[in-house]
């Protein structure tokens, strides 16, 4: 079986170090790399993944040019990247063509570490040059273990941006709202033609597999990613997941592969 993790992190090297310990102090999450690209590869690696996909994110609006400008240095030999702006950004907009000059799949959003929530008319103009751009939009989905307890991404909220723009291909992590799945399933599965839910940490999270059946058959496995939000989860744990639920090896595929090269417009 081929794998491309959709959803994965990593830092400069300088970096890396001070972030995941300043994380993992306040979610008490044990990382599984060091931080590094050079570390995530090492998972990746020992996982048998070929292709991965790194979402950096922007927790200040002057750090956007500057990350985007690392993903776009480092990707090649099976990692991806998106980019990142920061909705507070002066240049927001302007940043948007400049990450598809760079090479990059789509725009990260964390709504938590950004203080915003997706639903808001000031993002509508930047969801629009995202279409535009023919980029993907990747948001942080429910509950975040690294946040101030207030959440702002809800399966609710997303889905009024996503009927609003139907034009524009939206991922929502964490099988669209962390520890919210209820709302998933009222509000998101099989509710949208561009809407993709990536499986990232939930296995972590103790989902009741009957649940988790249910959002994948009602979304169709047409529109479920593989990813595992490594380093605050193995990918192994996600994989053993899929691989326990009773769909079709040709289901598994899509899901572990076949949906993100065709979201990315990659050839298999």
């Amino acid at each position: 079986m081929k794998y491309f993790d959709f959803h994965t992190h990593a830092f400069t090297d300088n970096l890396a170090g001070r972030a995941l310990s300043g994380l993992s102090d306040t979610s008490g999450k044990t990382p599984t790399t060091d931080g590094t690209v050079n570390g995530l590869r090492e998972i990746m690696q020992k996982n048998n993944i070929d292709e991965f996909l790194l979402l950096p994110v922007a927790t200040k609006p002057s750090q956007q040019t500057t990350i985007n400008n690392w993903a776009s240095e480092i990707m090649g030999d099976g990692l991806y990247s998106c980019g990142t702006i920061h909705p507070d950004a002066d240049d927001a907009i302007a940043e948007i063509d400049r990450i598809k000059s760079l090479g990059l799949y789509g725009i990260k959003f964390h709504s938590e570490y950004q203080k915003f929530c997706p639903d808001e008319e000031r993002m509508f103009p930047i969801y629009e040059k995202i279409a535009e751009n023919g980029l993907i939009a990747v948001f942080h989905g429910g509950f975040d273990p690294f946040g101030d307890g207030e959440i702002r991404c809800t399966p609710e909220r997303m889905a009024r941006v996503v009927g609003k723009f139907p034009e524009l291909k939206f991922v929502v992590a964490h099988l669209g709202g962390l520890n919210l799945w209820d709302d998933v399933e009222k509000y998101l599965a099989g509710k949208f033609d561009n809407l993709y839910l990536d499986i990232s940490v939930i296995a972590s999270f103790n989902i009741n597999k009957n649940q988790l059946l249910r959002i994948i058959q009602a979304h169709g496995t047409d529109r479920i990613l593989f990813g595992s939000d490594c380093p605050w989860d193995n990918p192994a744990n996600e994989i053993n997941m899929i691989n326990n639920l009773p769909i079709s090896d040709n289901d598994k595929e899509k899901i572990f592969f076949r949906n993100a090269h065709a979201l990315l417009r990659l050839s298999i």
